[in-house]
């Protein structure tokens, strides 16, 4: 099954499913993605944070290679990371990803936060700066400025569309007030327990698709007692996919797609790549999607621990009401 796909504002079509490759790295994504492509997979996710984008790129051309697809049929996101919001350093930063993919051009490619860091070089450890106590050494960067240096790749060809990540609506404003360029993306966590609809409201009035990622939650770090319980598991969940012949995680993948979002599921297991695709076959109805609203608590599958470094920064981005 290849995912239906939406739209854009400029006309770029773009499938409402894909895969995420956060903690995903070696051979096990090369094989994750070549069967990812085998069962219908044509958007794939990715950032210069993960350090993954050279198996990504391998998986990806020996698809090619195979004549299983064509490179126009790919669509690859990635994302500028943080340390490099300087202006000077993005067109470089851009030309590293292009490399490690393998590739001549990006499909999409995003401001990972609007918050930068401070640049350090360009190996993997850079990605990290830290004081001498741990904590992340930021940048004043502003974002509008590291935006409008991306809206230079445009004229390069090296990347066919851009958007942003993490951002809140104020934040969406302030770029569309500056920039001249709209982004065609907000990639932003939405899951059960945060379906973000009054963000997906707002950037849908302004023409900006919401790309979803984590939507089945981080099952990797359901050892935080704080953490929103994974509603894939919930027996009312389990009794609406007995209904139609699906798993737990197939109607909430279901549920948030008819939200009006494209999603980023994560797997590399090929059984679970299989049913996270095979969600178009069946529908909600009012009753259904009533029960997975309950789910909505607003917090957040990522545990806060790993967000409080970033509290202190001025354009940290969740502290607004959206």
């Amino acid at each position: 099954m290849v995912a239906p796909t939406v739209t854009l504002y400029n006309g770029f079509e773009m499938p409402v499913l894909g895969l995420e490759t956060w903690l995903t790295e070696g051979d096990s994504l090369v094989d994750a993605v070549k069967d990812a492509i085998d069962l219908g997979y044509r958007m794939f996710d990715t950032s210069r944070f993960y350090c993954n984008e050279k198996e990504l790129g391998k998986g990806i051309r020996a698809k090619i290679r195979e004549g299983v697809v064509r490179r126009e049929d790919i669509i690859v996101i990635t994302k500028l990371w943080n340390t490099h919001h300087d202006p000077d350093v993005v067109e470089r930063a851009c030309k590293y990803s292009c490399e490690e993919l393998g590739l001549d051009y990006i499909d999409l490619y995003l401001m990972q936060s609007p918050m930068g860091y401070a640049y350090r070089g360009e190996t993997d450890h850079d990605l990290w700066p830290e004081h001498a106590d741990g904590s992340l050494v930021f940048s004043d960067v502003d974002y509008v400025d590291t935006y409008k240096a991306m809206e230079q790749l445009l004229v390069t060809g090296m990347v066919r569309n851009i958007g942003v990540s993490n951002f809140n609506s104020q934040q969406i404003d302030r770029l569309l007030a500056n920039c001249s360029i709209k982004p065609v993306v907000n990639q932003v966590e939405v899951g059960p327990s945060r379906t973000q609809k009054k963000l997906i409201q707002f950037c849908m009035n302004r023409g900006i698709h919401i790309i979803g990622f984590s939507p089945l939650g981080r099952p990797h770090y359901a050892i935080y007692p704080d953490l929103p319980k994974l509603a894939f598991l919930d027996d009312r969940v389990i009794a609406i996919g007995n209904k139609y012949g699906k798993t737990g995680a197939q109607v909430v993948l279901r549920y948030l797609s008819q939200l009006g979002v494209a999603l980023i599921p994560k797997s590399i297991n090929q059984e679970r790549l299989s049913e996270n695709i095979n969600i178009f076959d069946f529908e909600l109805n009012d009753n259904e999607m009533a029960v997975m609203e309950s789910f909505n608590t607003g917090k957040r599958a990522l545990p806060m621990k790993y967000q409080s470094f970033n509290f202190n920064h001025k354009y940290f981005p969740y502290d607004a009401e959206f």
